[in-house]
């Protein structure tokens, strides 16, 4: 198995810490590989998402970041039929979006935000189709 460095801050180091006590791992490398896995497959699935769907997207952001979501969500609203904001706890905002269209503009509407907003959560759900 090839090794590899990470850099970690310290609270991102305890919370693996605590997912590898409460989850049974054996180490911080077998959460790293859960982690990096999940997150392979969730691309995986992206890819895949062709057609005309629905779907919701999730994303928490800090509050700093509303006006660079404001500026792109403007490029979607072809996407984009219904958006809830909500301001959090802690100067967060979470963001609802409603979607239907193009399944490849929600996949790039996704990674516009991801690669621009510092957020702390993302998620994009697709919707089944009939």
């Amino acid at each position: 198995m090839t090794i590899i460095s990470v850099s970690l801050s310290q609270k991102l180091l305890e919370e693996l810490d605590t997912l590898r006590d409460e989850l049974g791992f054996s180490g911080r490398s077998e959460v790293i590989r859960s982690g990096a896995r999940m997150f392979i497959e969730d691309n995986r699935e992206k890819r895949e998402l062709e057609g005309d769907i629905n779907s919701i997207l999730i994303l928490i952001h800090p509050q700093m970041s509303e006006d660079q979501v404001t500026e792109i969500k403007h490029d979607y609203e072809d996407i984009i039929s219904t958006q809830i904001h909500s301001h959090l706890q802690e100067k967060q905002c979470l963001e609802l979006f409603i979607l239907e269209g193009d399944a490849q503009r929600m996949v790039e509407l996704d990674r516009r935000l991801n690669q621009n907003v510092k957020s702390l959560y993302s998620k994009l759900v697709s919707l089944p189709r009939d």
